[in-house]
């Protein structure tokens, strides 16, 4: 499978869109940054998203009824925000709160 693969179908009046992508490596990674030693969080990245997951979050908002949801709105950011601090999606973090004296982000 290529880095990211959209298929259309169409299935008399409905379209069907299906998005698949490997998220393997962006998931080694962001384990792999959450275990580096270093002194600050500042300036380091908070996480690493991968598409079928940013288009996961905006198709359930707008199956809720949140059609004014916009990718990059203020209100985009803070979806993102309380979706990083879930513990289900934990895996794409990729900043180690589990360090005493981390006082970034998530404060």
């Amino acid at each position: 499978m290529t880095w990211q693969q959209t298929r259309i179908r169409q299935d008399g009046k409905t379209v069907i869109v299906e998005t698949r992508q490997d998220c393997e490596d962006i998931v080694e990674a962001n384990k792999r940054s959450q275990n580096d030693p270093h002194k600050s969080d500042w300036g380091r990245p908070i996480a690493e998203i991968p598409n079928v997951i940013v288009c996961l979050w905006l198709n359930q908002e707008w199956a809720r009824g949140n059609r004014g949801l916009r990718y990059l709105s203020e209100e985009w950011k803070l979806l993102v925000r309380r979706k990083l601090r879930d513990p289900d999606w934990r895996w794409l973090r990729m900043d180690n709160t589990s360090n005493p004296f981390h006082l970034g982000w998530r404060s």
